[in-house]
């Protein structure tokens, strides 16, 4: 493998360091939560504000100051260009923790975690409406909207085949959704991140208490919004209920500090070796070049990390057999055991977030 200069790494580093706040904060990079998000609460769609506008879901994000999840409520948000569509952010499990993926506009809807957000994102595509030439029509059978005011409309049924109200993908009663051929092809396409209103509106839930699920137990009194950062007036939708059954992040020992992941690995050699993800493909293939590197050079890290620390541990159930160690020793050295790979976990997800960050922020333009 080709060594990385030292003018790639500085412009590597560099480059991330322009990474914005808010978006940074959005994605949860360094961030792995050991408890799943709470169910997707019920509730309405508030009337379209104007032709233009797309439905963007609402979702549970993660506020690691205050060690809880929060509700972002759903909203119209006004399309950045002609032609783009929504793909809402999911949360997903993977190497021992629940991570977020962040939404993003695109010519095409792609990956969304298979997750049932309603109005016409039901796990798969979205059926909510469809752009013709200059004009986005809506899907008047899963949307709100004032035909006397928008006449851009039509009506096509749609059945909903996912109605659990699961909020993320993998892990302990996730969603067993996978994406397609077809979705997993538009993740090269070219990308916008959140447009300001979005990343405003993240930040005035995350300010909101109400929002926070302990406080409102899984049914939040703002659910959607007619306009992003609204979250006064007669636009306002609360929740009608909650999705499912809520327990508290407390109860169940989220940190976002340490992984405790539901079903947590007990020995290192219980983790399967780390897969690199598909090359990136953002139409420049020098950036593309250098991209691929860094993520090599991780996962060959990682992947020799992982190889000593189950060896380690190998070795230490071999002196321990040799020694004849009384039980208290045996019971020390386990506990150390399984603590030792969920930090390998716990590192290695953020590692490869920041990585992942890093790859749609190039593939936006950033």
């Amino acid at each position: 493998m080709r060594m990385i200069s030292p003018i790639r790494l500085l412009s590597f580093a560099l480059f991330l360091l322009a990474v914005s706040a808010a978006s940074f904060a959005q994605i949860g990079i360094g961030i792995s939560v050991g408890s799943a998000p709470p169910p997707l609460p019920v509730y309405e769609q508030p009337i379209c504000p104007g032709d233009g506008y797309i439905w963007t879901p609402g979702y549970w994000a993660w506020d690691a100051a205050g060690d809880d999840y929060y509700w972002v409520p759903g909203t119209w948000v006004e399309a950045p260009e002609v032609g783009l569509l929504w793909t809402p952010g999911y949360w997903g499990w993977g190497n021992g923790g629940y991570f977020f993926r962040e939404g993003y506009w695109g010519p095409h809807v792609g990956w969304y975690g298979g997750i049932s957000y309603g109005f016409g994102y039901f796990g798969h595509g979205y059926e909510g409406g469809r752009w013709d030439h200059d004009h986005f029509y809506y899907n008047r059978s899963v949307n709100n909207v004032n035909v006397t005011e928008i006449h851009n409309v039509y009506n096509t049924a749609v059945i909903n085949r996912n109605e659990n109200r699961v909020s993320y993908n993998g892990g302990n009663g996730g969603i067993s959704e996978r994406p397609s051929g077809q979705e997993e092809a538009y993740t090269g396409e070219r990308h916008i991140p959140p447009v300001a209103a979005q990343d405003q509106h993240v930040q005035e839930a995350r300010g909101n208490r109400e929002l926070r699920a302990s406080v409102n137990q899984g049914k939040p009194p703002i659910a959607a919004t007619q306009r992003p950062g609204s979250f006064s007036g007669s636009a306002v939708v609360p929740a009608r209920e909650a999705g499912g059954r809520y327990e508290s992040t407390t109860n169940r020992g989220a940190n976002n500090n340490s992984l405790r992941p539901d079903n947590p690995v007990a020995h290192a050699k219980e983790i399967t070796p780390y897969e690199k993800p598909a090359p990136p493909n953002s139409g420049d293939p020098k950036l593309d070049q250098k991209y691929e590197e860094q993520q090599q050079k991780l996962y060959e890290k990682q992947n020799q990390q992982l190889q000593r620390l189950q060896q380690k541990q190998e070795q230490d159930h071999q002196r321990l057999a040799e020694q004849n160690a009384n039980e208290a020793k045996r019971e020390q050295v386990e506990q150390r055991h399984q603590q030792q790979p969920q930090q390998l976990q716990q590192r290695n997800v953020q590692q490869q977030q920041m990585q992942q960050k890093q790859q749609t922020q190039h593939q936006s333009g950033g």
